[in-house]
């Protein structure tokens, strides 16, 4: 009983080092019960002291307040907008309408933007045209919609479709194309068939490529919805709430407008990183 006990008060030796056994001990890995909160914290403190300073910045009223109101005043016009029913509206609006236009574009983007990778044939035959319409500017098919659709969620819709279905079919095509060969000809020996490689290799691979192109396709929407809402939305919109606000020189609700486009991009950004990690968990990378 007592050498039990005196074997279970000796020390480990260090880490490193063998024991008697011959084994070696492993280093004990010690994590701060505070690390899940790390970004959480860097991220408050980041944007308290941005709001600090742009609300000193504005109180020493170095820029003029018409062009430059302090921060507590645009988050009461912020405030005030949804409590009198002015925001909510116009930002349902405009979420539905990007949504909806995302969704359609997702549809058409990625699998075209696949079979454009994996087929040299139809890439030859569509590349043209997708290259086109992805270095056009989206305000020069304003006057054309709007001839052909009129004001309105139809001509909106277009729009938003138009500006992202091109960096997904893009990026989607370029994933595709870039799958490490010595991946494909390990598929080959071992007897893989081309459906198997495509689902279990190729798709797998180009998935980044995938939520890389969607990002962008967000990025590019939103410039298309507040397009088409500010030069034909037909009354409706935070594109509409951007040009109301200008036209009445109401800097807080324009700043607060902007800030809620800001919010409401990264929060999409944020999603397909989370959906990433959720559907390709392999792609983290570990942080040392």
């Amino acid at each position: 009983m007592t050498a039990d006990l005196e074997a279970t008060a000796t020390p480990a030796p260090p880490a490193g080092q063998q024991n008697p056994g011959g084994g070696k001990v492993l280093e004990a890995m010690t994590v701060s019960r505070f690390a899940p909160f790390r970004n959480t914290v860097i991220t408050i403190v980041n944007l308290s002291t941005f709001f600090v300073l742009w609300e000193l910045l504005a109180k020493a009223q170095i820029i003029n307040p018409l062009f430059f109101p302090e921060i507590s005043d645009t988050f009461s016009a912020i405030w005030n907008g949804f409590a009198d029913g002015i925001i909510g509206p116009q930002l349902w609006h405009s979420f539905r309408n990007f949504m909806i236009g995302l969704a359609i574009s997702a549809a058409i983007g990625i699998p075209l933007g696949l079979l454009m990778g994996a087929i040299r044939t139809l890439d030859l035959i569509l590349s043209p045209y997708v290259w086109a319409m992805a270095a056009l500017p989206r305000v020069a098919f304003i006057p054309l919609l709007i001839l052909i659709l009129g004001f309105g969620q139809s001509m909106q819709l277009t729009i938003i479709v138009l500006s992202a279905v091109f960096p997904i079919m893009v990026n989607c095509m370029a994933g595709v194309k870039t799958v490490d060969p010595s991946l494909i000809r390990a598929g080959k020996v071992f007897g893989a068939s081309r459906l198997q490689m495509y689902v279990k290799i190729i798709l797998p691979f180009t998935l980044p490529f995938v939520i890389s192109g969607i990002n962008q396709g967000i990025a590019r929407g939103l410039v298309g919805m507040l397009i088409g809402e500010l030069l034909g939305g037909g009354g409706a919109g935070l594109g509409f709430l951007l040009d109301r606000a200008g036209d009445r020189f109401d800097a807080p609700m324009l700043y607060g407008t902007l800030l809620i486009l800001a919010v409401f991009s990264v929060a999409l950004v944020q999603s397909m990183r989370y959906l990433e990690r959720r559907v390709a968990p392999w792609r983290e990378v570990p942080k040392g």
